[in-house]
């Protein structure tokens, strides 16, 4: 016992100072990197650069920056980095081939923030989910749909399939389609429909609302109409429109048709004998 006792004695002689600074070698590292995380974020605001990239590459630093770190921790503690990065080697590549998937969503992360598809704050359909695009990160796209719902996307899946940004251009278009009754006034139903778009400041005049005859349904004539809006004004003015119309079509007698049935009863003589 007194061996082992003067053994440990000496060991923590030996490595209790290395542990300790390996500590606050390790805290205090921590601590820089991630100040350092925010001043490239800011060096990056004042320069122009816009949040996806900012956001992407914060990342990027803040886990390289940990892992050169932990492995100069491990080598003030006495372990041997050599070995310790071919072992750290040889399990990347292991788990790299077991997460292939994660590594081409970092792949694709990186073509999207070359190629800029998008941006943080576009209106964009990924996938088949439209929304806002809140963060551009290095393996997903994260996604605030209308109805207030967090999507997050694998960058893989964003490359290998169509993205619409629909907010691309600067300004939307909105597609609406209204069916109205064969006996209506087609020059009425236009002023109508003028007035309600005049009233809403979000419709923009200048390039002016389309409003024509699309066609000729089995029950309506169809009206097709083209506002256009601000990307942030899209969905107040598309449920503005369905509603507002509606009711002035009403107030100036403009019928909106709808399927009916005929139904046809046929009597027959019943022998009650029988």
């Amino acid at each position: 016992m007194e061996k082992y006792m003067e053994q440990i004695k000496e060991l923590a002689v030996e490595y209790a100072p290395k542990l300790a600074l390996a500590i606050v070698v390790l805290v205090v590292g921590l601590a820089i990197i991630k100040r350092f995380t925010k001043l490239v974020g800011k060096g990056m605001e004042k320069r122009g650069t816009d949040a996806t990239a900012r956001n992407f590459f914060k990342s990027l630093i803040n886990i390289g920056l940990k892992a050169l770190l932990l492995i100069s921790v491990a080598s003030m503690v006495g372990i041997e980095t050599t070995s310790f990065i071919a072992i750290i080697g040889a399990a990347g590549l292991a788990v790299g081939l077991a997460l292939q998937g994660t590594l081409g969503n970092f792949a694709s992360g990186v073509l999207l923030l070359l190629f800029r598809p998008y941006q943080v704050g576009d209106l964009v359909t990924i996938q088949g989910f439209t929304g806002h695009v809140k963060d551009l990160q290095i393996f997903n796209t994260i996604l605030i749909t209308p109805d207030n719902k967090k999507v997050i996307v694998p960058n893989s899946a964003v490359t290998s399939g169509p993205i619409t940004n629909i907010s691309g251009q600067g300004l939307v278009r909105i597609d609406l389609t209204f069916g109205v009754a064969y006996d209506a006034d087609i020059s009425k139903v236009r002023e109508v429909v003028q007035s309600v778009a005049d009233k809403n400041e979000q419709i923009l005049k200048d390039p002016p609302i389309d409003i024509f005859v699309s066609g000729h349904g089995a029950s309506s004539v169809d009206f097709a109409i083209r506002p256009w809006v601000a990307p942030a004004n899209y969905w107040d003015v598309y449920f503005y429109l369905h509603e507002e119309l509606k009711k002035a079509f009403d107030a100036n007698g403009i019928g909106i048709p709808y399927t009916t049935y005929d139904v046809n009863i046929v009597s027959q003589n019943v022998d009650a004998s029988k």
